[in-house]
C-alpha cells in the first residue's frame, strides 16, 4: 500500500516512468527513500596508470647496495647454442635467435637448462679468477639430506625394477624364440603330412588302375641314393683316428668265435705235423737228475698228512 501511495504521489503509473524523470527529480527521490535498491549502478572511475619514473629510482637508489659480484653472484645471459642440433643441422631460425613456445614443456626446459649452461661456462673463470674453489675437497663431510638408510632403500627399489626390466626382456626373448621354434615345428609337419597324403594319393591311384606310374617312389630311391653316395665318401676318405687305434689293438674285426674249427682243407693238411711232438719223445723238458717232478696221487697225500 506505500508504494502504491508513493506512486500516485509522484504521478508515476508504472516502473517504466522511472526513466522519464530528470536527474533533479531521481536524486530528489533518493534523497527522500523512495528509490528502491538494484534500480542504478555505482559506475567507478578508471583508475590511472602512473609511470612515476623519478620516484621508482629513488626507491632504487635507497635500497640499492653496491656490493662486489662475489657477494651477489648474479648473471644475465642468453642461453648457450645447442651443439648437437647445430652439428645434426636441425637447429632452427626461432631457436637460434632465442624464441621458444612457451606452451611446450619441452623446448621451455631445454631452454633453462642451455641457459644454465651458459652461466656455468660464464661463471667458473671468473670464480678461479678471484681463486675461489669451485669444487668439494676430499676430506669434507656434510650432513645429507638423505639418510644413508633411505638412500640402500632407494638403491635396492632400483636394482629390483632394473632385474625386473632384464627379466621381462629375457621372458620376451623366450617367447620370440618359441614362437620361431613352433613355427619351424608346424611348417615341417605340415611338410610331412602333404608328402604323406600326396603318396596315399598316387598309392590309391596305382592300386585302383588309373595310372601304372610308380613316380611316387623315387623319392625313397633318391633317399637310398644319397645314403650310398654318403656311405662311398666315408669309405673315400677312410677310417677316423679312433677307428685305426681300436682295430690295431683288437684286430680288423671278422669273424672270432669257432675261429680254430677245423675245416677240410686243415683235416688233410699235414704239412705241419711233427712226430716227436705227438708222441711226446722230443716235445717235454726234464730235470737234470733225470727225475720227472711228479707229484704223488691223493691217497698218498691223505695218508701223509694223517702221519703228521
Amino acid at each position: 500500500m506505500a508504494d502504491v501511495e508513493m506512486e500516485t504521489q509522484m504521478g508515476l503509473d508504472s516502473e517504466e516512468d522511472y526513466g522519464e524523470l530528470s536527474d533533479a527529480e531521481l536524486q530528489e527521490a533518493f534523497s527522500k527513500g523512495l528509490l528502491k535498491p538494484g534500480l542504478n549502478v555505482p559506475l567507478e572511475e578508471p583508475k590511472k596508470a602512473v609511470n612515476n619514473i623519478e620516484g621508482l629510482k629513488m626507491c632504487l637508489a635507497e635500497f640499492k647496495k653496491n656490493l662486489p659480484w662475489v657477494e651477489r653472484l648474479d648473471l644475465t645471459n642468453h642461453p648457450a647454442v645447442d651443439v648437437l642440433a647445430k652439428i645434426e643441422g636441425t637447429l632452427n631460425k626461432k631457436q637460434s635467435s632465442g624464441e621458444i613456445d612457451a606452451e611446450d614443456d619441452f623446448q621451455r626446459e631445454m631452454y633453462f637448462y642451455r641457459q644454465a649452461q651458459a652461466t656455468v661456462l660464464e661463471a667458473l673463470p671468473k670464480l678461479k679468477k678471484l681463486q675461489i674453489p669451485t669444487k668439494r675437497p676430499d676430506d669434507y663431510f656434510a650432513e645429507m639430506a638423505k639418510t644413508d638408510q633411505h638412500m640402500q632403500k632407494v638403491r635396492k627399489k632400483l636394482m629390483q625394477k632394473q632385474m625386473a626390466i632384464e627379466k621381462s626382456e629375457k621372458a620376451k626373448k623366450l617367447r620370440e624364440q618359441r614362437k620361431f621354434g613352433k613355427k619351424v615345428q608346424v611348417e615341417v609337419l605340415q611338410k610331412r603330412q602333404k608328402a604323406k597324403k600326396a603318396m596315399m594319393t598316387a598309392v590309391k591311384k596305382y592300386q585302383k588302375g588309373m595310372t601304372d606310374k610308380l613316380d611316387f617312389l623315387e623319392g625313397d630311391q633318391e633317399g637310398k641314393k644319397g645314403s650310398t653316395a654318403s656311405k662311398s665318401q666315408m669309405s673315400k676318405k677312410g677310417p677316423n683316428a679312433k677307428r685305426k687305434y681300436k682295430d690295431q689293438k683288437f684286430g680288423f674285426g671278422g669273424k672270432k668265435k669257432g675261429s680254430k674249427w677245423n675245416t677240410k682243407e686243415s683235416f688233410n693238411d699235414v704239412s705241419g705235423f711233427r712226430a716227436k711232438t705227438a708222441h711226446g719223445k722230443g716235445g717235454k723238458k726234464f730235470n737234470k737228475g733225470g727225475k720227472k717232478n711228479k707229484r704223488p696221487g691223493k691217497e698218498t697225500r691223505r695218508k701223509m698228512k694223517a702221519r703228521k
